[in-house]
């Protein structure tokens, strides 16, 4: 059972520091449109979707993709929760 939560910890984790990387890309002029960025935004888009349809831009800051790793950092929590009742 560890090695399922250490396995899925750690895919979130590297989930998470692939939506930083793409919320840094959006700093650079066209680095989105780069072939890393574009396989960053099939990856990202999806899961930062629902969040920016339900949390609004503070003037031109985007705060959702913060709310989105904050989400996955109490996944990784809860899954930690869940194996250690199951287990």
């Amino acid at each position: 059972m560890d090695a399922i939560l250490y396995f899925l910890s750690w895919i979130i984790q590297l989930y998470s520091w692939a939506l930083i990387i793409y919320i840094l890309l959006s700093w650079f002029p066209n680095a989105r449109e780069s072939s890393f960025g574009q396989f960053l935004a099939r990856i990202c888009e999806p899961y930062l979707e629902p969040f920016r349809r339900i949390i609004p831009p503070l003037g031109m800051i985007d705060i959702s993709p913060i709310v989105a790793i904050l989400v996955l950092r109490f996944a990784t929590s809860g899954l930690s929760q869940v194996f250690r009742w199951i287990g």
